[in-house]
């Protein structure tokens, strides 16, 4: 199984647990969002021609406020393997969104890690993360 699959085979069940006390949460893998919105030029009344930027998430948790209104409330990157290079790399990731948003709440999964300890190259180069999670196998368990 890979990362794309294994982030599919648990967003249901994500959404199932956290609908329990709020049922306007929903979960959904590899929605894209903006980290930022870079202004290219200035035009008549110095009204900005802007581009929004974005990358795509692996899970993002996000409040449904109404029929067309949503928040972003959590992003969780999800990944089987981590290296000092992706510790690093994501941990920008979540600093570029939290700038878009800051009240944006961002974080790590590591499946599959049979020892279940968090490496500590994410301690030293995670610093931009709110949380750190690491499962023993591909589901959660107790």
């Amino acid at each position: 199984m890979d990362e794309k699959q294994w982030v599919q085979s648990i967003v249901a069940d994500i959404e199932k647990m956290l609908q329990q006390t709020n049922n306007n949460i929903r979960v959904v893998e590899g929605r894209r969002l903006p980290y930022a919105n870079e202004i290219l030029s200035y035009g008549e009344n110095n009204t900005p021609h802007s581009e929004t930027v974005d990358y795509e998430t692996d899970i993002l948790i996000y409040e449904q406020l109404d029929s067309t209104t949503w928040k972003p409330r959590v992003i969780i990157e999800a990944k089987l393997k981590i290296s000092t290079h992706s510790s690093i790399t994501y941990s920008q990731k979540a600093e570029a969104h939290k700038s878009v948003h800051p009240y944006l709440r961002y974080g790590i999964l590591i499946g599959n890690r049979e020892n279940n300890a968090l490496p500590g190259r994410l301690f030293r180069h995670g610093e931009q993360f709110d949380f750190m999670l690491s499962w023993k196998t591909l589901r959660a368990d107790e």
